[in-house]
């Protein structure tokens, strides 16, 4: 199982980024995938997450990206992405994909496993 982040960058405060979440290994239409941040000093936290439906599936966030960020899926990519728009300072991190253990959404990262490596995410103000 692997799963890999990547696009992230250097962006100006209020500018976008997409990131992607590129899944091998396992049969990912049956997997929900979480984003998490890590900023220096910081704890890693839940950013968002979309479950598992072959026909719709369903997406949720934390109040600090509530409608500023959008994940999707797409399972004939095996690719999950999460659309970053009017970015801020505070977005600044490390984002990680992962793999939800669980057959319902969660927020906690203990829920979620093969870790995919960090894509670095600066915001400048």
């Amino acid at each position: 199982v692997q799963l890999q982040a990547s696009g992230g960058g250097l962006v100006q405060a209020g500018g976008s980024l997409r990131l992607s979440c590129a899944a091998s290994g396992f049969a990912f239409d049956l997997h929900g995938i979480g984003w998490f941040r890590q900023a220096p000093g910081k704890e890693r936290e839940w950013v968002s997450c979309i479950t598992v439906s072959r026909s719709d599936a369903s997406d949720y966030y934390s109040d600090s990206v509530k409608g500023r960020f959008t994940i999707s899926r797409e399972n004939a990519k095996n690719t999950v992405y999460l659309q970053m728009n009017s970015l801020k300072p505070e977005d600044t991190a490390v984002y990680y994909c992962a793999l939800s253990l669980l057959g319902y959404p969660s927020m906690d990262k203990a829920d979620y496993g093969s870790w995919g490596k960090g894509t670095q995410v600066t915001v400048s103000s």
